[in-house]
């Protein structure tokens, strides 16, 4: 009775999402995120180096809208190149390919950026269900779901030892009105936040605000009763 109360108010969709995300493709890339990263540099000495951007930018739109091609979500970032590839059997699919695009992000002033930058795929997920009527899932609930998401995934990979200093989550809510370069703004300020906590780690001013979502904001918006319930009856 549990079970089926909590597959109707549909509690478990981005749980699972988060553990699958994790477990099936994270916790394979991350830990090879430094690695691909120092390669890249090593062999273009020219480019500006920071170490602290050397790890993977997940972006988490709380409206689930992915673009496949990020030069067309925002005009200010640029494909560069794919970092070294990672082939491993896995599941049955012999050398299987995983690997990681770098992007050349211009801010305001003309300055670029470099960074591995990506969307975090199971939010098409959500957004494929909110679209078909057999999943009866509203844009409200789509909503929840991945605040629920980016939670749950904070959560888990903050626990994770091996994933340690190795991504940055990026969520955001896309303003009402569309702005041009609104992506590569968000983007931007956190690879400032990172440049930052290396040059200067002592006695630093705080940051300036962005629209980018933590999770003490998500908190905020979502209630205890939101979040996956064990199954138990003793009352705890």
């Amino acid at each position: 009775e549990m079970s089926e109360m909590s597959e109707r108010s549909k509690q478990n969709v981005a749980h699972g999402l988060a553990w699958s995300f994790y477990v099936g493709y994270l916790k394979i890339v991350l830990p090879r995120v430094k690695k691909s990263m120092e390669e890249f540099s090593r062999a273009n000495p020219n480019l500006p180096a920071c170490r602290k951007t050397w790890k993977l930018h997940i972006l988490v739109p709380l409206n689930c809208d992915i673009y496949d091609d990020l030069e067309k979500a925002d005009s200010n970032i640029q494909y560069v190149t794919e970092l070294t590839e990672t082939t491993l059997a896995r599941a049955g699919i012999k050398k299987r390919v995983y690997k990681h695009s770098l992007y050349a992000i211009t801010d305001e002033e003309n300055q670029l950026w470099h960074c591995a930058v990506e969307y975090a795929t199971p939010l098409q997920t959500l957004y494929a269900m909110s679209q078909d009527e057999c999943a009866a899932f509203s844009r409200e609930e789509r909503l929840e779901q991945a605040k629920l998401f980016y939670r749950t995934l904070e959560e888990i990979l903050r626990g994770s030892k091996e994933c340690a200093d190795t991504y940055r989550l990026i969520a955001y809510e896309e303003p009402e009105e569309a702005e041009t370069h609104f992506l590569s703004r968000e983007i931007v300020w956190h690879l400032r936040q990172e440049h930052h906590e290396e040059i200067s780690v002592l006695e630093q001013s705080p940051p300036s605000p962005s629209t980018a979502l933590d999770s003490a904001e998500l908190n905020l918006q979502i209630s205890v009763s939101d979040l996956p319930q064990p199954l138990r009856t003793d009352g705890f």
